[in-house]
């Protein structure tokens, strides 16, 4: 446990010096997993400073995003994650309400290898996500779908997938 916390102060303090000029967002997502599990998620989020293929249908831009998740188990103790991923927005135009498309991997701490009938094999895991919503005024709102797994790189690597609605709020 001491050291995911060591690591998520060594991910934040690289955050905050990363992104320091700009503001914050913050987003609430609350879900599922593939085995019933309860996901309740707390992220804030940091858009890319540029935007790429601009064009009349859209253009990509993309967000830093870190997040706490906690994770309610039927089967056993509940679980604590923390994650820290670039995630890539293709962002569709419209003038009150623009839908968008988003994906990213990155990493996460695990304070469980145990997640129900699943054994992660290691506290560390990559995250992968792809998501779909809409954008309006400094809101968004959509689903995303999660994948945790540590590639391989320990044996067992059961993994795990959690299914979310989100909510961000930009200020």
């Amino acid at each position: 446990m001491k050291k995911l916390f060591c690591w998520a102060a060594a991910a934040a303090f690289s955050l905050g010096q990363a992104v320091s000029a700009q503001a914050a967002d913050v987003s609430l997502d609350i879900g599922q997993s593939g085995d019933s599990t309860m996901v309740y998620r707390l992220g804030t989020q940091f858009d890319f400073s540029s935007s790429w293929f601009q064009t009349s249908v859209g253009r990509l831009t993309g967000y830093w995003d870190a997040g706490y998740t906690y994770w309610v188990g039927d089967e056993t103790a509940s679980n604590h994650s923390l994650s820290f991923t670039p995630v890539f927005v293709y962002e569709f135009a419209g003038q009150s309400v623009r839908p968008f498309v988003e994906a990213g991997i990155g990493v996460a701490l695990f304070s469980s290898t145990e997640m129900e009938d699943n054994d992660l094999g290691s506290s560390f895991q990559f995250e992968d996500r792809v998501g779909l919503g809409l954008r309006f005024a400094n809101q968004e709102v959509g689903v995303r779908a999660l994948h945790y797994s540590n590639a391989g790189l320990q044996t067992p690597n059961d993994g795990v997938e959690a299914y979310t609605l989100h909510y961000r709020l930009s200020f």
